[in-house]
Protein backbone atom coordinates (compact mmCIF):
# COMPACT_ATOMS: atom_id res chain seq x y z
CA UNK A 1 0.00 0.00 0.00
CA UNK A 2 2.89 2.40 0.78
CA UNK A 3 4.41 2.03 -2.64
CA UNK A 4 0.67 3.02 -4.09
CA UNK A 5 0.56 5.99 -1.73
CA UNK A 6 3.97 7.04 -3.00
CA UNK A 7 2.73 6.67 -6.61
CA UNK A 8 -0.30 9.06 -5.95
CA UNK A 9 1.78 11.35 -3.40
CA UNK A 10 4.19 11.87 -6.70
CA UNK A 11 0.96 12.47 -9.08
CA UNK A 12 -0.65 14.65 -6.43
CA UNK A 13 2.32 17.15 -6.55
CA UNK A 14 2.34 17.42 -10.18
CA UNK A 15 -0.96 18.29 -10.41
CA UNK A 16 -0.17 20.55 -7.66
CA UNK A 17 2.50 22.27 -10.01
CA UNK A 18 0.73 22.20 -13.00
CA UNK A 19 -2.51 24.18 -11.02
CA UNK A 20 0.45 26.70 -9.96
CA UNK A 21 1.22 27.54 -13.32
CA UNK A 22 -2.23 29.31 -13.43
CA UNK A 23 -2.96 30.32 -9.84
CA UNK A 24 0.25 32.37 -8.58
CA UNK A 25 0.71 32.76 -5.06
CA UNK A 26 -2.07 30.75 -3.89
CA UNK A 27 -0.52 27.30 -2.64
CA UNK A 28 -2.87 26.69 0.54
CA UNK A 29 -5.89 27.53 -1.55
CA UNK A 30 -5.11 25.26 -4.27
CA UNK A 31 -4.29 22.36 -1.69
CA UNK A 32 -7.33 22.55 -0.51
CA UNK A 33 -9.36 22.44 -3.19
CA UNK A 34 -7.74 19.18 -3.97
CA UNK A 35 -8.01 18.42 -0.82
CA UNK A 36 -12.23 18.31 -1.35
CA UNK A 37 -12.33 17.11 -4.89
CA UNK A 38 -10.17 13.87 -3.11
CA UNK A 39 -12.63 13.68 -0.42
CA UNK A 40 -15.49 13.96 -2.99
CA UNK A 41 -16.70 17.34 -1.21
CA UNK A 42 -17.81 20.65 -2.44
CA UNK A 43 -16.26 24.54 -1.82
CA UNK A 44 -17.75 27.47 -1.36
CA UNK A 45 -15.60 30.37 -2.49
CA UNK A 46 -16.85 33.51 -0.60
CA UNK A 47 -14.83 36.59 -2.16
CA UNK A 48 -14.82 39.61 -3.56
CA UNK A 49 -14.89 39.74 -8.11
CA UNK A 50 -11.39 38.97 -9.99
CA UNK A 51 -9.63 37.05 -7.84
CA UNK A 52 -9.52 34.10 -9.83
CA UNK A 53 -12.08 32.23 -8.56
CA UNK A 54 -13.08 31.12 -11.91
CA UNK A 55 -9.63 30.52 -13.17
CA UNK A 56 -8.77 27.73 -10.11
CA UNK A 57 -12.11 25.86 -11.24
CA UNK A 58 -11.30 25.93 -14.65
CA UNK A 59 -7.56 24.66 -14.75
CA UNK A 60 -8.42 22.09 -11.85
CA UNK A 61 -10.70 20.96 -14.84
CA UNK A 62 -8.50 20.84 -17.33
CA UNK A 63 -5.18 19.68 -15.40
CA UNK A 64 -7.44 15.79 -14.71
CA UNK A 65 -9.35 16.07 -18.34
CA UNK A 66 -12.96 16.85 -16.41
CA UNK A 67 -15.78 18.07 -18.06
CA UNK A 68 -16.49 21.62 -16.83
CA UNK A 69 -19.36 23.92 -16.59
CA UNK A 70 -20.21 27.00 -15.51
CA UNK A 71 -23.85 28.69 -14.46
CA UNK A 72 -23.67 32.56 -13.79
CA UNK A 73 -26.74 32.35 -11.34
CA UNK A 74 -29.69 35.42 -11.35
CA UNK A 75 -32.76 36.52 -9.71
CA UNK A 76 -34.97 34.69 -12.86
CA UNK A 77 -32.81 31.67 -12.71
CA UNK A 78 -35.09 28.61 -12.56
CA UNK A 79 -34.66 25.03 -11.07
CA UNK A 80 -34.51 23.38 -14.62
CA UNK A 81 -32.03 25.89 -16.16
CA UNK A 82 -29.94 24.22 -13.65
CA UNK A 83 -31.18 20.25 -13.58
CA UNK A 84 -32.72 20.09 -16.68
CA UNK A 85 -36.05 19.44 -18.41
CA UNK A 86 -38.29 17.49 -20.22
CA UNK A 87 -38.62 18.66 -24.03
CA UNK A 88 -41.14 17.50 -26.51
CA UNK A 89 -39.71 15.64 -29.52
CA UNK A 90 -42.68 16.26 -32.26
CA UNK A 91 -40.90 13.50 -34.64
CA UNK A 92 -41.30 11.12 -32.12
CA UNK A 93 -44.30 12.49 -30.45
CA UNK A 94 -42.51 11.79 -26.69
CA UNK A 95 -40.81 13.89 -24.14
CA UNK A 96 -36.77 13.50 -23.94
CA UNK A 97 -34.73 14.55 -20.82
CA UNK A 98 -32.57 17.71 -21.62
CA UNK A 99 -29.86 17.61 -18.68
CA UNK A 100 -29.02 20.98 -17.21
CA UNK A 101 -25.32 22.37 -16.77
CA UNK A 102 -24.92 20.23 -13.35
CA UNK A 103 -24.76 17.06 -15.43
CA UNK A 104 -20.69 17.42 -15.75
CA UNK A 105 -17.56 16.70 -13.46
CA UNK A 106 -17.25 20.34 -12.61
CA UNK A 107 -19.28 22.89 -12.15
CA UNK A 108 -18.80 26.53 -11.24
CA UNK A 109 -21.89 28.14 -9.31
CA UNK A 110 -21.37 31.74 -9.88
CA UNK A 111 -23.01 34.12 -7.21
CA UNK A 112 -25.27 31.41 -5.84
CA UNK A 113 -26.45 34.15 -3.72
CA UNK A 114 -28.00 36.35 -6.58
CA UNK A 115 -30.65 33.44 -7.79
CA UNK A 116 -33.40 31.94 -5.91
CA UNK A 117 -33.83 30.08 -2.61
CA UNK A 118 -35.82 27.29 -4.57
CA UNK A 119 -32.87 27.04 -6.95
CA UNK A 120 -30.46 27.35 -4.83
CA UNK A 121 -32.18 24.23 -3.22
CA UNK A 122 -32.70 22.66 -6.24
CA UNK A 123 -28.86 22.87 -7.01
CA UNK A 124 -27.66 21.63 -3.55
CA UNK A 125 -30.00 18.50 -3.00
CA UNK A 126 -28.55 17.52 -5.90
CA UNK A 127 -24.76 18.09 -5.35
CA UNK A 128 -25.49 16.30 -2.37
CA UNK A 129 -27.56 12.97 -3.40
CA UNK A 130 -25.69 12.89 -7.07
CA UNK A 131 -28.85 12.99 -9.08
CA UNK A 132 -31.62 14.28 -10.37
CA UNK A 133 -35.27 13.67 -10.04
CA UNK A 134 -37.31 15.32 -13.19
CA UNK A 135 -41.31 14.32 -13.30
CA UNK A 136 -40.43 11.12 -11.54
CA UNK A 137 -37.32 9.72 -13.26
CA UNK A 138 -34.28 9.82 -11.85
CA UNK A 139 -30.67 10.44 -13.95
CA UNK A 140 -27.33 10.05 -11.69
CA UNK A 141 -24.94 12.87 -11.99
CA UNK A 142 -21.43 12.08 -13.69
CA UNK A 143 -18.23 10.76 -11.70
CA UNK A 144 -16.45 12.14 -10.11
CA UNK A 145 -18.46 15.15 -9.57
CA UNK A 146 -17.80 18.49 -7.46
CA UNK A 147 -19.42 21.94 -7.24
CA UNK A 148 -17.29 25.32 -6.92
CA UNK A 149 -19.92 27.77 -5.87
CA UNK A 150 -19.04 31.46 -5.47
CA UNK A 151 -20.21 34.37 -3.37
CA UNK A 152 -19.44 37.78 -2.80
CA UNK A 153 -19.83 38.86 0.89
CA UNK A 154 -19.06 42.25 0.54
CA UNK A 155 -22.91 42.43 -1.46
CA UNK A 156 -25.99 41.95 0.39
CA UNK A 157 -28.60 44.81 -1.98
CA UNK A 158 -30.45 41.46 -4.25
CA UNK A 159 -29.08 38.69 -2.68
CA UNK A 160 -30.50 35.35 -1.26
CA UNK A 161 -28.30 34.70 1.72
CA UNK A 162 -27.92 30.56 1.81
CA UNK A 163 -29.40 29.31 4.94
CA UNK A 164 -27.60 27.38 7.70
CA UNK A 165 -29.08 23.97 6.60
CA UNK A 166 -27.56 24.74 2.25
CA UNK A 167 -24.47 25.99 4.15
CA UNK A 168 -23.70 22.86 6.29
CA UNK A 169 -23.99 20.59 2.48
CA UNK A 170 -20.40 22.52 1.33
CA UNK A 171 -17.09 20.59 2.58
CA UNK A 172 -15.34 23.22 2.59
CA UNK A 173 -15.47 27.58 2.42
CA UNK A 174 -12.60 29.48 1.09
CA UNK A 175 -11.21 32.78 0.79
CA UNK A 176 -8.75 33.83 -2.10
CA UNK A 177 -7.88 36.87 -1.53
CA UNK A 178 -5.84 39.48 -3.44
CA UNK A 179 -1.98 38.65 -4.09
CA UNK A 180 0.69 40.56 -2.77
CA UNK A 181 2.24 42.55 -4.92
CA UNK A 182 4.81 41.10 -5.80
CA UNK A 183 2.62 38.10 -6.76
CA UNK A 184 0.45 40.24 -8.65
CA UNK A 185 3.66 41.85 -10.91
CA UNK A 186 4.55 37.81 -11.33
CA UNK A 187 0.90 37.52 -12.68
CA UNK A 188 1.43 40.39 -15.11
CA UNK A 189 4.74 39.30 -16.30
CA UNK A 190 3.11 35.55 -17.06
CA UNK A 191 0.36 36.72 -18.92
CA UNK A 192 2.19 39.27 -21.17
CA UNK A 193 1.32 37.54 -24.24
CA UNK A 194 -0.85 34.64 -23.66
CA UNK A 195 -3.24 33.72 -20.60
CA UNK A 196 -1.61 30.55 -18.60
CA UNK A 197 -5.30 28.70 -18.84
CA UNK A 198 -3.83 28.52 -23.17
CA UNK A 199 -0.67 26.55 -22.27
CA UNK A 200 -2.09 24.04 -19.46
CA UNK A 201 -2.08 20.29 -20.26
CA UNK A 202 -3.79 17.66 -18.41
CA UNK A 203 -1.16 15.72 -16.08
CA UNK A 204 -4.08 13.33 -14.84
CA UNK A 205 -6.85 11.29 -16.15
CA UNK A 206 -10.35 10.57 -14.92
CA UNK A 207 -9.42 7.55 -13.64
CA UNK A 208 -6.36 8.18 -11.48
CA UNK A 209 -8.70 11.03 -9.55
CA UNK A 210 -11.18 8.36 -8.99
CA UNK A 211 -8.43 5.91 -7.45
CA UNK A 212 -6.90 8.55 -5.36
CA UNK A 213 -10.89 9.25 -3.95
CA UNK A 214 -10.92 5.55 -2.73
CA UNK A 215 -7.81 5.01 -1.47
CA UNK A 216 -8.58 8.54 0.79
CA UNK A 217 -10.81 6.28 2.79
CA UNK A 218 -8.20 3.83 3.79
CA UNK A 219 -6.24 6.11 5.64
CA UNK A 220 -5.36 5.08 9.11
CA UNK A 221 -7.11 7.57 11.60
CA UNK A 222 -6.28 6.83 15.62
CA UNK A 223 -9.17 6.66 17.45
CA UNK A 224 -7.56 9.27 19.74
CA UNK A 225 -7.67 11.89 16.66
CA UNK A 226 -11.11 10.67 15.78
CA UNK A 227 -12.04 11.94 19.52
CA UNK A 228 -9.63 14.94 19.05
CA UNK A 229 -11.76 15.83 15.95
CA UNK A 230 -15.24 15.31 17.93
CA UNK A 231 -13.98 17.34 20.82
CA UNK A 232 -12.91 20.15 18.64
CA UNK A 233 -16.33 20.24 17.37
CA UNK A 234 -18.33 19.92 20.59
CA UNK A 235 -16.38 23.32 21.86
CA UNK A 236 -18.25 25.16 18.56
CA UNK A 237 -21.26 24.03 20.63
CA UNK A 238 -20.60 26.02 23.57
CA UNK A 239 -23.36 28.85 23.78
CA UNK A 240 -20.75 31.16 25.15
CA UNK A 241 -19.11 31.69 21.69
CA UNK A 242 -21.48 30.32 19.44
CA UNK A 243 -25.47 30.79 18.58
CA UNK A 244 -24.41 28.06 16.52
CA UNK A 245 -22.14 25.22 16.57
CA UNK A 246 -21.28 22.94 14.22
CA UNK A 247 -22.81 19.62 13.55
CA UNK A 248 -21.52 16.07 12.92
CA UNK A 249 -21.44 16.91 9.25
CA UNK A 250 -18.57 18.66 9.85
CA UNK A 251 -16.67 15.89 12.50
CA UNK A 252 -16.92 13.69 9.51
CA UNK A 253 -15.72 16.49 6.90
CA UNK A 254 -12.88 17.27 8.97
CA UNK A 255 -11.91 13.48 9.62
CA UNK A 256 -12.08 12.95 5.46
CA UNK A 257 -10.07 16.31 4.91
CA UNK A 258 -7.58 15.22 7.43
CA UNK A 259 -7.33 12.21 5.73
CA UNK A 260 -6.78 13.19 2.02
CA UNK A 261 -4.64 15.66 3.96
CA UNK A 262 -2.14 12.87 4.99
CA UNK A 263 -2.59 11.75 1.41
CA UNK A 264 -1.15 14.97 -0.02
CA UNK A 265 1.63 14.92 2.27
CA UNK A 266 2.85 11.56 1.27
CA UNK A 267 1.32 9.91 4.73
CA UNK A 268 -0.72 6.16 4.68
CA UNK A 269 -1.59 7.73 8.34
CA UNK A 270 -3.53 11.26 10.01
CA UNK A 271 -1.49 13.04 12.39
CA UNK A 272 -3.47 16.14 14.78
CA UNK A 273 -1.72 18.46 12.47
CA UNK A 274 -3.35 17.14 9.19
CA UNK A 275 -6.77 17.84 11.44
CA UNK A 276 -5.60 21.32 12.75
CA UNK A 277 -5.21 22.62 8.91
CA UNK A 278 -8.85 21.13 7.70
CA UNK A 279 -10.56 23.07 11.17
CA UNK A 280 -11.09 26.34 9.59
CA UNK A 281 -11.89 25.79 5.90
CA UNK A 282 -14.34 22.96 7.80
CA UNK A 283 -15.75 24.73 10.29
CA UNK A 284 -16.06 28.26 9.40
CA UNK A 285 -19.71 28.72 7.60
CA UNK A 286 -21.14 26.42 9.66
CA UNK A 287 -21.14 28.51 12.88
CA UNK A 288 -22.69 31.70 13.43
CA UNK A 289 -20.81 33.87 16.92
CA UNK A 290 -22.95 34.49 19.65
CA UNK A 291 -21.51 38.41 19.35
CA UNK A 292 -19.92 39.88 16.30
CA UNK A 293 -22.35 38.00 14.08
CA UNK A 294 -21.52 40.62 10.93
CA UNK A 295 -17.91 40.97 11.76
CA UNK A 296 -17.20 38.88 8.55
CA UNK A 297 -15.36 35.89 8.32
CA UNK A 298 -11.92 37.19 10.19
CA UNK A 299 -14.08 37.38 13.21
CA UNK A 300 -14.62 33.81 12.96
CA UNK A 301 -11.55 32.06 12.13
CA UNK A 302 -9.94 34.32 15.20
CA UNK A 303 -12.85 32.67 17.69
CA UNK A 304 -11.82 29.17 15.76
CA UNK A 305 -8.31 29.37 16.28
CA UNK A 306 -9.33 29.82 20.12
CA UNK A 307 -11.18 26.95 20.15
CA UNK A 308 -8.15 25.10 18.63
CA UNK A 309 -6.12 26.18 21.78
CA UNK A 310 -8.87 25.03 24.21
CA UNK A 311 -8.66 21.63 23.38
CA UNK A 312 -5.55 19.00 23.70
CA UNK A 313 -3.85 17.97 21.19
CA UNK A 314 -3.27 13.94 21.56
CA UNK A 315 -0.03 12.07 20.93
CA UNK A 316 -0.57 9.70 19.15
CA UNK A 317 1.58 6.35 18.59
CA UNK A 318 2.13 5.41 15.59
Amino acid sequence: MKTFISEITEKLQVLRENIKKVIVGKDEVIDYVIVALLSRGNVLLEDVPGVGKTVLAKSLAESIELDFRRIQFTPDTMPSDVLGVNVFNPKTLEFEFKPGPIFTNILLADEINRTSPRTQAGLLEAMDEGKVTIDGTTYELPKPFMVIATQNPREHFGTYPLPESQLDRFFISLSMGYLPLEEEVKMLEEQKIVHPLERIEPVWKKEDLIKAQDLVKEIYIDRDILRYIVNIVNVTRDDSLFSLGAGPRASISIMRGAQAYALLSGRDYVIPEDVIKMVIPVVVHRVIPKEGSNMGRAFKEELIRGVLKRVKIPKVRL
